[in-house]
């Protein structure tokens, strides 16, 4: 019969005499308060038109609206209709628009200047509808 080996349980204790000194070596973890970081994805829209995720109440892109314009003045140019200016007052603010065909002012874009009104083609929501500005009558002195 073979006698029970005692290599293996001296082995044994000294893997388990090597181990202890291993697990006691292991760092301790940092328990101190670190403040929270907290990381964004930021977009930059630079499609066609307005950015769809700025809200339509904090950006200028809504005013003036048609109803806030005056038509004051039209320098009409019946040769070349380009050249034909004409000037808007906003009555919310005062401020003062010199326009040209091609303009854009806020959502509107002046389509087309004739004698006494400007024609204006207004963009909301994705939709474009057509708006005049005309002159004031003016009443004839005898």
């Amino acid at each position: 019969m073979h006698a029970a080996r005692p290599g293996l349980a001296a082995i044994a204790l000294l893997l388990a005499a090597f181990a202890a000194p291993l697990v006691a070596q292991q760092p301790e973890r940092d328990t101190t308060a670190r403040p929270a970081t907290l990381l964004r994805e930021v977009f930059a829209y630079e499609g066609g038109g307005r950015d769809p995720f700025m809200s339509l109440l904090k950006s200028g892109d809504v005013r003036p609206l048609i109803s806030d314009l005056k038509l004051t003045t039209i320098v009409y140019d019946g040769r070349f209709g380009a050249r034909s200016v004409a000037i808007l007052r906003d009555i919310t603010n005062r401020r003062i628009y010199r326009v040209k065909t091609g303009d854009i002012v806020g959502r509107l874009k002046v389509t087309q200047i004739r004698p006494r009104e400007v024609v204006f083609t207004v963009q909301e929501f994705g939709f474009e509808r057509q708006e005049t500005l005309s002159l004031a009558k003016q009443e004839e002195t005898p």
